[in-house]
């Protein structure tokens, strides 16, 4: 009967409307939870019969679907912790659960849009609910290695325990120096001049490279003509490199280098205006300068003076701490200055990120409707940035769900009057007979 079937579709109505209360009471739960994505209800309605031939219509009621928006973005709250990260746009945190670490073969990936990580006892980023960061290891020099991007294989916890001391050694040395013209002329006494400079080897330890540079003195004229000796502390102070340096004494370019010959040593390059040392320390890059460059080592009438000094490389230094840059690279940061690159955390997308399967602590797992996923780095292709020392807030809006459960309640409200009225109404059907 039609009535019979107005009763259940408002029973249909009311559990419908207790299912939207649920997710607005998630909603309104998770108003202060990080990262939390809110639930939408949408109400389906069911048509039984759209009127047959005899025009009687049988009510069908309402069903429900209840979606978690994972798109939405909340908004991005600062912290005081380099290591709370969120994303400026599009992707996904990988992450692995604390306790299946250590385990052999691919640890089990799920996903976050954003995370306070912090080390842990053995120095890994762990969330407080056992959420562990992860990325791709780099190479000594920073360097990505070769990695799969369609799969998670070469990601591993971001560890930063067992990179507490790290030696920074010296690889490219600048030194730019005027050299006194008037030594190379006839009568001159032809003196060597000594440069020392400090540079720091493959364990840490400093060592100096002693450069001599000895005048020609012809017999009458200038010759404009030098020998550059380099030794090495490290290597017992042997010498390492010979060069004979010529200079221009024409109107335009006098003073600069004109010509370079390697007597010994790394050959020098006019192209780069360098030459590789071997040293004990490890091999090293010198940069004199290139052939007609005022800013390299020049020969003018002035005193002997250092024009430019400069190098990369610091002493041993103990890590202070990390930060995450926008390009998803883990920095360790240690007390001599030097910053090294240990991680690079990849922002994983996938074509329907409504389609992800939720976990507890705002984690997602791929699924059949999420798509395959690709690994990209942070900022490239579809990706945002990634964002330290913040962290994305809740994207409930208290208002507008305190505004729904209004609807709901009176809907709810309403549908419970339906059933009270068919109830009145099945009880006059039952009074006829008396």
């Amino acid at each position: 009967m039609t009535i019979s079937s107005s009763l259940h579709a408002s029973v249909a109505g009311l559990n419908a409307n207790a299912q939207r209360l649920a997710s607005i009471s998630d909603n309104i739960a998770n108003a202060s939870t990080f990262g939390y994505k809110r639930l939408e209800t949408d109400f389906h309605s069911m048509v039984v019969n759209e009127g047959g031939t005899d025009n009687r219509y049988t009510a069908g009621g309402v069903r429900t679907t209840t979606e978690r928006m994972i798109e939405q973005r909340g908004q991005l709250v600062g912290t005081d912790n380099s290591t709370d990260i969120s994303i400026n746009g599009r992707g996904m945190l990988p992450v692995t659960s604390r306790d299946a670490v250590g385990q052999a073969g691919i640890l089990p990936l799920s996903l976050m849009t954003t995370g306070s990580f912090r080390p842990d006892a053995d120095g890994i980023l762990t969330t407080s609910t056992g959420e562990v960061l992860m990325g791709w290891a780099l190479n000594p020099d920073g360097t990505l290695p070769n990695v799969t991007r369609d799969t998670s294989a070469a990601l591993q916890p971001v560890e930063i325990g067992n990179n507490q001391f790290v030696a920074n050694r010296t690889t490219d040395i600048n030194m730019g120096v005027n050299l006194p013209s008037t030594d190379t002329n006839a009568g001159a006494a032809g003196d060597p001049l000594d440069l020392s400079v400090e540079y720091f080897g493959n364990l840490g330890q400093s060592e100096s490279l002693g450069v001599t540079y000895t005048p020609t003195v012809p017999a009458a004229g200038a010759s404009n003509t030098w020998t550059m000796v380099v030794t090495d502390s490290a290597s017992g102070g042997a010498v390492i490199g010979e060069y004979t340096l010529e200079f221009s004494d024409a109107a335009t370019g006098g003073g600069t280098l004109l010509n370079v010959t390697t007597v010994s040593g790394g050959a020098y390059d006019p192209l780069t205006g360098q030459m590789t040392l071997t040293a004990g320390g490890g091999d090293i890059d010198l940069n004199i300068g290139l052939p007609g460059d005022n800013g390299g080592t020049t020969q003018l009438a002035a005193s002997f003076a250092p024009t430019d000094l400069s190098k990369n490389g610091s002493p041993v230094g103990n890590l202070i701490g990390v930060e995450i840059d926008p390009d998803g690279v883990v920095q360790a940061i240690y007390d001599t200055g030097f910053n090294r690159p240990i991680y690079q955390v990849p922002l994983v997308d996938v074509p329907n990120p409504q389609g992800l399967t939720s976990g507890d602590n705002q984690t997602y797992r791929l699924s059949a409707d999420s798509g395959p996923m690709f690994l990209w780095n942070a900022g490239d292709g579809p990706t945002g940035t990634t964002q330290g020392y913040s962290r994305e807030g809740s994207a409930t809006d208290v208002a507008l769900e305190l505004t729904n459960l209004i609807q709901t309640q009176r809907a709810y409200s309403s549908n419970a009057k339906v059933i009270q009225t068919v109830d009145e109404m099945m009880q006059e059907t039952t009074n006829l007979k008396r």
